[in-house]
């Protein structure tokens, strides 16, 4: 039996108690951190792939042996506005290009590249499309 003047002994401490809480609290913004990551990192792509397809068009567009690189630079502009946001159109341009020894009709667009959401500098994403020239 105890004596009335003798302490009770202390409860057993865990030293693990708790911390699956904190644990998956750490986890969770690390995933979260990971999977914002790639999911800007396929805005990004998708928009740079839009704007390299449309350049693309937009040069074969202009290319026809009836059309000029400025029909070219307006169907780039359509396609753009059509599949993204008319800001990503804003500096579209397109002339003749001679390229080892071949007329070309080449058409170039100078885009926002999405680094927060949409967001992103100007002029940060540029991207070219060619095409033989007809008629040349």
């Amino acid at each position: 039996m105890r004596s009335a003047a003798s302490p009770a002994p202390a409860p057993e401490r865990r030293g693990d108690e708790g911390s699956a809480v904190v644990e998956t609290a750490l986890v969770t913004v690390v995933l979260l951190g990971l999977f914002l990551a790639i999911l800007q990192l396929g805005l990004a792509l998708h928009v740079r792939n839009t704007l390299v397809a449309s350049a693309a068009e937009g040069a074969r567009h202009g290319a026809n042996a009836d059309r000029t690189p400025a029909d070219g630079a307006e169907r780039a502009r359509e396609l753009i506005t059509d599949a993204l946001d008319p800001r990503y159109a804003r500096a579209v341009s397109a002339g003749y290009e001679t390229v080892d020894g071949v007329p070309t009709v080449v058409v170039r667009v100078e885009a926002v590249l999405p680094v927060v959401g949409l967001l992103g500098p100007d002029r940060g994403l540029v991207v070219t499309g060619h095409a033989l020239r007809e008629g040349a």
